[in-house]
């Protein structure tokens, strides 16, 4: 009884063998393989290591579908990482006082502005940049509306007129207040920089409108600013 046992056993399983390299003849993987004949891959990289071996267009399409699977994953997770660490700095954050917002402002001057010729200047594209820096002028330097004067650098392929009402909705200044527009129309521009910059450069500078409160006396004062932050 045993022996006939036996013999069953080795004959059913050189027929699952003989099954199992008929179907890795026809392009099956591993995984494919196990889930039709129910036998495990440590055994079927047993006995079909040393096959040759093609995939076919099932196992192929499984490849594909597997690393799309994988490449969304890794995007979602990639999402879901950023949303968090941004909900986690505005929290770090916390709210900003007015000093706060004194040393921010005089941070980006430091950074980006113009030290030159007594006169307060920064250029920026980047509009949260640009949207802090008014802010500070108005909050900090008590600046009007009219003290502040903004030109547009553009490039060709920038539209000026959708760049005009995009610039006043992030300063939230009057056409009025925006100076003749120039346009960057060198020939050298790389090409991996069209399109980067849609609605180009903002260059912002405060006019004293003959107050030197609101000129020169303030940029001395900012100057101060400076020496106060940097020498300690």
């Amino acid at each position: 009884m045993v022996h006939s046992c036996i013999y069953w056993y080795d004959s059913n399983m050189r027929i699952e063998k003989q099954r199992a390299v008929e179907l890795r003849g026809e392009g099956m993987s591993y995984s494919l393989i196990s889930e039709q004949l129910g036998i495990s891959k440590s055994t079927l990289s047993n006995w079909l290591k040393d096959l040759p071996y093609t995939p076919n267009e099932q196992v192929l399409y499984r490849i594909r579908r597997g690393q799309g699977t994988y490449g969304l994953q890794r995007r979602q997770m990639r999402i879901n990482e950023i949303s968090e660490l941004n909900a986690l700095g505005i929290f770090e954050v916390g709210k900003i006082s007015k000093r706060d917002l004194w040393m921010i402002g005089l941070g980006l001057w430091i950074g980006e502005g113009s030290k030159t010729m007594e006169q307060i200047r920064l250029v920026n594209s980047d509009p949260r940049v640009v949207y802090l820096f008014i802010r500070w002028l108005r909050e900090i330097c008590e600046l009007q509306d009219e003290n502040i004067t903004i030109a547009m650098h553009l490039y060709p392929d920038s539209d000026e007129l959708s760049s005009m009402k995009y610039w006043m909705d992030v300063t939230k200044l009057p056409k009025k207040q925006f100076r003749k527009t120039q346009i960057d129309r060198r020939l050298d521009k790389k090409r991996s920089k069209i399109g980067k910059t849609p609605h180009g450069t903002l260059h912002i500078t405060v006019a004293s409108n003959h107050n030197s409160d609101k000129g020169v006396r303030l940029y001395r004062r900012m100057m101060g600013w400076v020496s106060g932050v940097t020498k300690q």
